[in-house]
């Protein structure tokens, strides 16, 4: 998949880990998160997705801290909580929200395999244990979506790794190096606090 990444993504990587801060920083991810892909999602279906949306994001950011924990850099970590994104949503049928197209759904899957079955995550359960008690809440599914075959934020091509856009739009595959001096106050709503 290709991701953008800069001092902002490293910021927020440092300040999830610090006690106050990371709770202000996971809560302005989640709005970020919820923002973007609720724009992209049908008009028609936009507002009750976003209870969903919000309660999966909320999910995925802790998926990413754990995955951070667990030793992947920056951009496989938040790689891993948009492939089960888009799991989330070809479930649903939310073509106009996936980030890559339904035939690149099993590559990035065995990408991930050994992390995503650590955790219970399946393409059918795409948060497995970090899903909130009680599961999610319901939102309509699209399934006709799929079969219409239009996916207009879906890149393919980036099923082979982690590719990543850097701030000069150049396109690398790979997490870059943690740049020097990150300033947490740099990380989303930290500022806020």
């Amino acid at each position: 998949m290709k991701l953008r990444q800069n001092v902002t993504h490293f910021a927020a990587q440092k300040a999830l880990e610090m006690p106050g801060v990371g709770d202000v920083v996971h809560e302005k991810l989640v709005d970020i998160h919820v923002s973007v892909f609720g724009g992209w999602a049908d008009p028609e279906y936009r507002e009750e997705r976003i209870p969903h949306l919000e309660a999966f994001f909320d999910a995925s950011t802790e998926m990413y801290l754990t995955a951070l924990q667990d030793g992947f850099d920056e951009a496989t970590a938040r790689e891993m909580t948009h492939v089960v994104a888009t799991f989330d949503f070809y479930n649903h049928g939310w073509a106009e929200m996936m980030e890559y197209p339904p035939e690149e759904i099993d590559a990035h899957y065995e990408r991930h395999r050994d992390f995503f079955e650590a955790h219970g995550i399946t393409v059918e359960d795409p948060l497995g244990e970090f899903a909130p008690e009680g599961g999610l809440p319901e939102a309509t599914a699209t399934p006709d979506r799929l079969e219409e075959g239009e996916f207009p934020h879906a890149e393919a091509g980036f099923a082979d790794d982690v590719y990543v856009e850097d701030g000069d739009g150049e396109t690398k595959r790979g997490s870059q190096a943690v740049p020097e001096g990150v300033d947490v106050d740099d990380a989303p709503g930290a500022g806020e606090r």
